[in-house]
């Protein structure tokens, strides 16, 4: 329903009852936005701002989930698709790692390093491990990874596929993720592990939104 939000942000709370909330002023309309502490710190609430959301419907409650940037909220999204991972759980997640580290995470199966997380037990961490890997890579069987015009002698076409498949799982398309990876490898030519450039390549498609 929505996708972002564009506007002033009037309040910003991180210990409330509510927990971390922002209110985000636009047209004159104030949202509530819940968010991580870690966002709360690195918004100015002096400046405009675009805010990411996700809109969370479950039974009597309604909220929006607000991020700083696209991957973040499709990340939370993809957190919630793990059953019994809500929003309190997701944001808490997001608060400790950062997209790229929680990919290289799951990528390298390290479920110890993931319960480092607030509230986030081995056995919890196990099975988000467990159900979450296959979505962020397998996504070429759904949608076809292109590596043809990318160097393959600095990465090889495994690590190339690997890399756009995440990146296609976070929304982005074939081509954006394609042109990304290219333009990372053309700048960053020592770069040949996958969390090396799924890191670059999220910091380049943040930077064109």
């Amino acid at each position: 329903m929505y996708d972002y939000l564009k506007g002033h942000i009037v309040n910003k709370q991180i210990n409330s009852y509510r927990g971390s909330h922002i209110v985000l002023e636009v047209n004159n309309i104030g949202y509530l936005i819940l968010t991580g502490k870690s966002t709360v710190e690195r918004l100015n609430d002096s400046d405009e701002v675009k805010i990411y959301v996700s809109l969370t419907h479950r039974e009597d409650v309604m909220s929006l989930t607000g991020f700083i940037t696209k991957e973040e909220r499709d990340i939370f999204n993809i957190l919630q698709s793990v059953s019994g991972i809500g929003v309190k759980l997701a944001l808490l997640i997001l608060d400790e790692f950062s997209v790229s580290e929680l990919i290289d995470i799951m990528i390298r199966e390290d479920f110890k390093e993931l319960s480092r997380a607030k509230g986030v037990g081995a056995k919890v961490a196990q099975k988000i491990i467990l159900e979450l890997k296959d979505k962020l890579i397998n996504w070429s069987n759904v949608t076809p990874v292109d590596v043809s015009d990318i160097d393959v002698k600095q990465a090889d076409t495994e690590i190339l596929v690997e890399v756009q498949s995440v990146l296609i799982s976070l929304g982005y398309s074939s081509e954006e993720a394609k042109t990304a990876v290219k333009n990372v490898l053309s700048v960053r030519k020592e770069l040949n592990k996958t969390e090396d450039i799924l890191k670059y390549s999220l910091e380049y498609l943040s930077k064109a939104q």
